[in-house]
């Protein structure tokens, strides 16, 4: 092999530019980025010629320096079969992430019938699943960070699946109060699947790309809604919530395929290992590797918390927080308002309400199938937001694209206060879920571009 690589740089080698055109001076040389000629009458093999507008052959369409890194391999190997798969591999994780938050709205008025529990238990419910993810967040990423990306992800799916199935034998309201607690601690893991995704995709497509995976976020929604419509009436919330652990249990058993980061390997030193998993993904999507040995980037210094409250970055920090709170705040507060919206059954004209007002805590009507249909609906609106921001986002800008979005969220809610009936009150929360939606996704877009690299919380 030694032998080969040896008559290979012998070769009279051509540094094809990105725009696939070699650079020759005019005496027939080839030239390289610094000015220096090469002559390659030195050598006893025949020059290989490219005729003007013709392709670069692909044995030599890949860098040729004698090294090279992660990034530049994942660039030269491109977006392809690989890249695919690993999208519907990690659809599948932010798929269950979706389902397990949309099964709040149908669990919470279904066991404050079923248990006759009062108000603040129900939204204590449904706020452990938010506490969890708060404390396990960063967690997971330092999980990550030490044992590997693949053994993060992992990790965290199967916690979540776990506690998830275990809730479903829940006999009584503390140990589903506890029990969703867990489940919250592990989806807090689910983003280090976006991460992993992150780091196989090419600069080119990756912003597209990570716009894209949150259709799997709406699919897993509607499929929630979907589910439930079916098992509700019959089996109950129980077998609702074993049911709903469906993309849990696939990704679980589609994860041995999933490769660990190279970029990770490279980093802890497993050069071989990260080696081998570049030309896997040049082998799936059938292009050559690039020339040379793999090195390690250069190291930066770590970014630190207080970095993000230097002068600098100070008043971008706290707006981006007060963005990021608004989204989660508006976004998970309108899908668990919605079956309360609904439940409300007839029109209501500001102050005054048609309905009698509850006269305790405990009075709870359980969903019908008007309810789940137009949850469905409501739901459905997920997918035009995420076209609308995909159009928006590189014509109007990430700022303004977060300002529409939030500013129709905003006129929609108020509207919600007037006198409405159920038609309108079902066409303002499908407007107003698709624009907080996108929302959201533009702030994924926007919040690592505006901080370097070492700092970045993506």
């Amino acid at each position: 092999m030694d032998e080969d690589l040896f008559q290979l740089r012998q070769l009279p080698v051509v540094k094809f530019r990105r725009t696939g055109e070699s650079s020759r001076s005019e005496d027939g040389h080839a030239v390289n980025d610094h000015g220096v000629q090469m002559d390659t009458s030195q050598t006893d093999m025949d020059p290989i010629s490219l005729a003007e507008g013709n392709s670069v052959p692909r044995e030599f369409a890949n860098p040729t320096d004698d090294t090279f890194m992660v990034e530049d391999a994942v660039e030269a190997i491109g977006f392809g079969t690989f890249q695919l798969k690993l999208s519907i591999l990690t659809g599948l994780s932010w798929m269950a992430d979706a389902m397990e938050m949309m099964i709040l709205s149908i669990l919470a008025p279904q066991l404050h019938c079923e248990w006759r529990l009062p108000s603040w238990e129900v939204a204590l419910l449904t706020s452990v699943v938010f506490i969890g993810m708060m404390i396990s967040s960063s967690l997971w990423g330092n999980i990550s960070d030490k044992y590997g990306r693949k053994t993060g992800l992992r990790m965290s799916v199967l916690w979540t699946l776990f506690y998830s199935i275990l809730s479903a034998f829940s006999p009584i309201y503390a140990w589903i109060l506890v029990l969703r607690a867990l489940v919250g601690f592990g989806i807090g893991g689910a983003p280090q699947s976006v991460t992993l995704y992150a780091e196989f995709l090419p600069m080119r497509s990756r912003a597209t790309c990570i716009l894209l995976i949150e259709i799997f976020w709406a699919l897993g929604t509607v499929f929630e809604v979907l589910l439930a419509m079916m098992v509700m009436p019959t089996l109950g919330w129980r077998w609702l919530l074993v049911l709903s652990t469906i993309p849990l249990v696939l990704f679980a058993i589609l994860c041995f395929w999933l490769p660990e980061s190279a970029r990770y390997d490279m980093l802890t030193g497993n050069q071989e290992k990260a080696l081998s998993t570049l030309k896997r993904i040049a082998k799936e999507n059938k292009v050559p590797m690039p020339l040379g040995k793999l090195v390690a980037a250069r190291q930066e210094d770590r970014g630190k918390f207080q970095d993000l409250f230097s002068p600098h970055f100070r008043w971008t920090t706290i707006l981006l927080w007060f963005i990021w709170f608004s989204n989660a705040f508006s976004y998970y507060g309108l899908v668990l308002l919605t079956t309360e919206l609904f439940q409300e059954g007839k029109e209501t004209c500001g102050g005054s309400r048609t309905r009698k007002e509850p006269v305790c805590s405990l009075e709870c009507k359980y969903l019908n199938a008007d309810d789940y249909k137009d949850l469905l609906w409501t739901t459905l609106s997920e997918f035009p937001g995420l076209l609308v921001t995909i159009w928006a986002i590189d014509r109007l800008g990430r700022r303004r694209t977060m300002a529409l979005c939030f500013f129709i969220f905003s006129m929609c809610i108020l509207l919600l206060s007037a006198c409405v009936g159920r038609t309108s009150l079902t066409v303002l929360i499908f407007i107003a879920r698709a624009f907080i939606a996108g929302g959201f996704q533009a702030a994924y877009v926007y919040t690592p571009e505006v901080y370097p690299t070492a700092t970045s919380p993506f």
